[in-house]
């Protein structure tokens, strides 16, 4: 058995928690929907600072350029960064997926306020811990960003690419697949067009292309040493631990939507 699928095996548990997870099965109709994504949002969104993380230790983004020397890592991360940050949208047109998600949330009428003032804020020049404050953001909302934000700030890139790889990109097939199915099953119309392109997008990219491809990246960056593989799977598992926290969260947030809703009426 490989390292690799070493730290897969030790994973399994917990990716199986996720895949079962209670969540799905609270979607049920577009109000669920657009407070699953109002929350996860920044989930999507500080992806892309790990993304960003990993091109900045794998690639050479300064001028005067340099030659890193690690030509294979430096084109895994460029393929998925040039994916990530400039695919296509359901009209052809380029665009990150994150825009393509805040798209879909305008689609379902969720509330894109709090993330664009965090964005601003961060625009602006304030720290993620003083945006959230702005905001008021979800104590484990923050959480889970600033776990990101630990891993990134460790400046070590097998650790990044364990979180950007098994926090992220290797789970996202699964957990994205059961909210497709939610979305299929309770809504027949197109009500949903703008989410299920970019559910479908990640699904296909993430589970065909971009998770082998960092599978291998982490390969690459641990070797043969010994602490290196150690630390990708103390991260991978805090990285899922978080991620199943947020997934609780979401949960708890829709049931508490749905009570209001039905004492209100």
């Amino acid at each position: 058995m490989s390292r690799i699928q070493e730290v897969e095996l030790q994973l399994e548990p917990l990716r199986n928690q996720l895949k079962s997870h209670p969540l799905y099965s609270t979607l049920s109709n577009m109000e669920d929907i657009a407070v699953f994504m109002e929350k996860h949002v920044f989930a999507v969104w500080d992806f892309m600072s790990l993304l960003k993380s990993l091109q900045n230790h794998l690639t050479n983004v300064n001028v005067p350029w340099t030659p890193k020397g690690k030509g294979s890592t430096a084109r895994f991360i460029n393929e998925i960064v040039m994916a990530e940050e400039s695919d296509v949208n359901e009209l052809g047109e380029a665009m990150s997926h994150y825009e393509m998600y805040i798209e879909a949330m305008y689609q379902v009428d969720a509330n894109t306020s709090p993330i664009g003032l965090f964005i601003n804020a961060l625009e602006n020049g304030d720290s993620i811990e003083n945006a959230a404050k702005k905001i008021d953001l979800e104590a484990p909302v923050l959480a889970f960003i600033q776990f990101t934000m630990k891993v990134i700030n460790s400046k070590k890139p097998h650790a990044i690419a364990s979180a950007f790889t098994f926090g992220r990109e290797d789970v996202i097939p699964d957990m994205f697949l059961e909210i497709v199915n939610q979305s299929k099953t309770k809504n027949d119309d197109n009500t949903y067009g703008k989410l299920l392109y970019y559910l479908n997008r990640h699904i296909e990219l993430d589970g065909d292309e971009h998770g082998p491809i960092a599978l291998k990246m982490v390969e690459e960056l641990c070797g043969e040493d010994t602490t290196k593989w150690t630390e990708v799977l103390e991260t991978a598992k805090e990285a899922l631990k978080f991620r199943l926290k947020l997934w609780d969260h979401i949960t708890e947030a829709i049931v508490q939507h749905n009570v209001k809703e039905v004492l209100n009426t």
